[in-house]
C-alpha cells in the first residue's frame, strides 16, 4: 500500500477545513464530514460506527522518529485530559522523544485543550499568541493544538485563519494517530488537520508516562449520551463507549503489582459504565466488585450521573474495603425546573431519594458535587431551592461555576437572561454556605487519627507532607520523606476551610492498610 492509499484509508474519516491558504491538495486525502455540533445529528450516533482494537503498536518505520528530540505538552481541563496527556507522553517516548517541562528546549509543544467553558478556550489562544515568538526564533518547532478544543469547527476555523504559526490539529478520537500526524507534520510546509467527527474507537495497549508511581487514572469508558443543554462534552468526546472489563481488570492488576497504593476509574459518565455492551449485563458495580477483590489499597470513581446510579453500585460500594467512601454527585441546581431546562432527567425529589439510599447503605459517605448558578430563567426562588438541598443533603464540598453560553450547545439558543451581577451575587452567596459547611466537616476531624496516602511534599512548604484521607481530605502534616508513597496514621491537630494539620502517628504496615 503507497503513502495515498494508506491516508485514505485511514483517514477517511479526517478533515481538512478548506479555507487555509495551501499548496497541497488536502482533499484527496479527507472527506468534509465535520459540521457544527449538532443535537439532532449527535442523537443519530450509532454502535455499529466503534470498533474495538487490542493491537496498538508503533510502526517499525516511525521507531527513532523521536531520537535527540523533546516535547512538551501543557494540559488544561478534567482528568480525562490528563490521561489523554499521560497516553500521548506514551507515544512520544516510544518513538524515542524525551519529555521537558521547558518550552524552550522543546522541539515539538502540544495544548491538550479544554472547551468545557469560553475561558478555557481564551487561556488556549493566549497561549498560542506567546508561543508564536518562540515558533519564529525556532522555525523546526513543531506546534500543535489537540484536545476537546479541536473537535469544534469554529474552533479550527479559528486557528487556520488567526493562528497559522500552528503546525498540526488533532482531536479526542484520534490520539492513537500521533506518530502519523507527526510524520505528516514534518514532511508538509502546511497545516495538518485531522479531526475525526465519527465515533473513536476503542484502542488497548497505549504506551502511557503515568505521572508518578502512588496514583494511576484509569480509563474505563469514554464520552457521554447525556446531552445535557449547557454541555459541549458529547459533541467533542462523543457517545458513550466501554472498555471490555478484562482488559481493565488486567491494568489494575499490573498496576498493583507495580506498587500503586490508589487508582481512580474515569469516565465522562463513568456510571454508565457498560450500558453499550450487547453481548452481556455488566455494569459499574459489577466491576467495582471485582476491582474490590485486587489487592490495591485505594478505588475511586469519577465523575457520575444522579440518572445512572443503580441500587446495585450503591450496594457494592456499602462492602467498603478498598473502595472508597467519598462519593463525587454533581446536582447542578436544586430546580426541578432548572434541572428541567438542563436536561438532567431527575428531580430535585429523586435526587434527595439517592442520596438517601446513599447514605443509608455507607452512613460515613462524604458526598461532594458541582452546581451551576444563574442559569437561564433562573429566580431567586429557585436558586434558594439549591441552597436549601445543598444544606439538605450537607455536601462536605462543591465545585461551583457561573452559567456562561457555550456555542453549538442548546443553551446557548436560550436567552441569558440573568444579570452578571446577580449570577456573582448568587455565586458569592453558595460559596459562602459551601465554605461554611465544608469548614463544619473538617472540625469534626480535630484531634482523631485518620490514614493518609502520602503524595508527597505540601506545595507551599518542602518541610510538610500531604496527602489525602479515604474520603479525600488534604491533609498536610510533619513526618519523614520516607513516607512518601505510603499510607500513614496522621492525629488531626487543626482544620481549616478546606484542609487538615496534623502529625504523623505512624507508618501502617501493607497489611493493616484497608
Amino acid at each position: 500500500m503507497n503513502e495515498k492509499q494508506r491516508l485514505e484509508s485511514q483517514q477517511s474519516n479526517a478533515v481538512n477545513p478548506s479555507d487555509k491558504k495551501s499548496a497541497k491538495d488536502y482533499s484527496k486525502y479527507f472527506e468534509r464530514v465535520i459540521t457544527a455540533p449538532s443535537l439532532k445529528e449527535a442523537k443519530k450516533r450509532g454502535k455499529e460506527e466503534v470498533k474495538y482494537h487490542h493491537d496498538f503498536s508503533i510502526p517499525e518505520k516511525f521507531r527513532g522518529m523521536g531520537e535527540g528530540r523533546k516535547f512538551y505538552i501543557r494540559t488544561y481541563g478534567c482528568q480525562m485530559n490528563e490521561h489523554d496527556t499521560e497516553v500521548m507522553s506514551g507515544i512520544f517516548m516510544a518513538l524515542g522523544y524525551e519529555p521537558t517541562d521547558r518550552t524552550e528546549d522543546a522541539n515539538v509543544i502540544l495544548l491538550n485543550t479544554c472547551a468545557i467553558r469560553e475561558n478555557a478556550e481564551n487561556k488556549v489562544f493566549g497561549e498560542l499568541g506567546h508561543l508564536k515568538a518562540l515558533k519564529m526564533e525556532k522555525p523546526d518547532l513543531l506546534l500543535g493544538v489537540c484536545g476537546c478544543m479541536s473537535q469544534e469547527e469554529s474552533v479550527v476555523n479559528k486557528i487556520l485563519k488567526m493562528y497559522q504559526h500552528v503546525d498540526m490539529i488533532f482531536g479526542t478520537h484520534n490520539i492513537h494517530r500521533l506518530p502519523y500526524i507527526l510524520h505528516e507534520a514534518y514532511m508538509s510546509k502546511e497545516m495538518v488537520v485531522e479531526v475525526w467527527s465519527k465515533e473513536g474507537d476503542v484502542i488497548e495497549n497505549l504506551p502511557k508516562v503515568r505521572r508518578g508511581n502512588i496514583k494511576a487514572w484509569v480509563n474505563i469508558m469514554y464520552g457521554c449520551d447525556k446531552f445535557c443543554t449547557y454541555c459541549i462534552v458529547p459533541y467533542t468526546r462523543g457517545k458513550e463507549r466501554s472498555r471490555r472489563p478484562e482488559e481493565i481488570i488486567q491494568e489494575v492488576r499490573q498496576l498493583a503489582a507495580q506498587g500503586y497504593k490508589e487508582i481512580t476509574l474515569l469516565g465522562q459518565n463513568v456510571n454508565a459504565y457498560g450500558k453499550d455492551f450487547e453481548d452481556m449485563k455488566y455494569g459499574l458495580g459489577d466491576l467495582m466488585d471485582e476491582l474490590r477483590k485486587i489487592d490495591i489499597p485505594r478505588i475511586r470513581f469519577t465523575t457520575s450521573h444522579p440518572r445512572d446510579f443503580d441500587d446495585h453500585l450503591i450496594e457494592v460500594l456499602a462492602k467498603g474495603g478498598n473502595l472508597m467512601d467519598h462519593i463525587h454527585l454533581p446536582v447542578q441546581s436544586g430546580s426541578t425546573e432548572i434541572l428541567k431546562i438542563m436536561a438532567r432527567k431527575y428531580t430535585r425529589e429523586q435526587y434527595l431519594e439517592l442520596v438517601r439510599k446513599i447514605k443509608a447503605a455507607i452512613p460515613d459517605v462524604a458526598l461532594t458535587t458541582d452546581i451551576i448558578v444563574g442559569y437561564p430563567n433562573e429566580t431567586e426562588e429557585q436558586f434558594e431551592e439549591t441552597l436549601s438541598l445543598y444544606r439538605e443533603v450537607g455536601f462536605e464540598s462543591a465545585y461551583t461555576f457561573i452559567y456562561s453560553p457555550r456555542e453549538g450547545t442548546p443553551a446557548a439558543k436560550m436567552e441569558d437572561n440573568v444579570p452578571m451581577e446577580v449570577k456573582k451575587a448568587r455565586l458569592q452567596r453558595l460559596n459562602d454556605l459551601v465554605n461554611e459547611l465544608s469548614a463544619k466537616a473538617l472540625k469534626q476531624y480535630e484531634g482523631q487519627i485518620v490514614e493518609v496516602l502520602v503524595d508527597g511534599e505540601s506545595k507551599n512548604n518542602p518541610d510538610v507532607l500531604a496527602g489525602y484521607t479515604t474520603k479525600n481530605k488534604l491533609v498536610n502534616f510533619t513526618g519523614p520523606k520516607s513516607a512518601i508513597g505510603k499510607i500513614v496514621k496522621v492525629k488531626i491537630t487543626e482544620a481549616k476551610t478546606w484542609s487538615l494539620n496534623g502529625e504523623m502517628v505512624e507508618e501502617l504496615e501493607p497489611a493493616e492498610v484497608k
